[in-house]
């Protein structure tokens, strides 16, 4: 692997907004972006290039949001049909 592979520089360039944010909403941003590296999307952005590196960034804690929205709505229906 390189010096650091695209998605690590991407989080990276995001410390300066982190540290504009209230402490609340920076912890929820550290753990969102975190969430982003430890689920394996590094392989994903890689793929898609430097040039998309935010664009890839953002499409993936779309995904996230996303599987937690499904996630949430799966347990709903399941306790609707108890």
């Amino acid at each position: 692997m390189a010096d650091k592979d695209i998605l690590t520089k991407e989080i990276e360039s995001w410390t300066k907004f982190e540290y504009a944010l209230r402490r609340e909403n920076r912890l929820l941003f550290r753990k969102m972006l975190g969430e982003c590296r430890k689920n394996g999307y590094s392989e994903c952005v890689n793929a898609k290039g430097e040039n998309f590196s935010a664009e890839s960034l953002f499409l993936i804690l779309i995904l996230q949001q996303q599987k937690m929205i499904n996630e949430l709505m799966a347990k709903l229906q399941e306790i609707k049909n108890h």
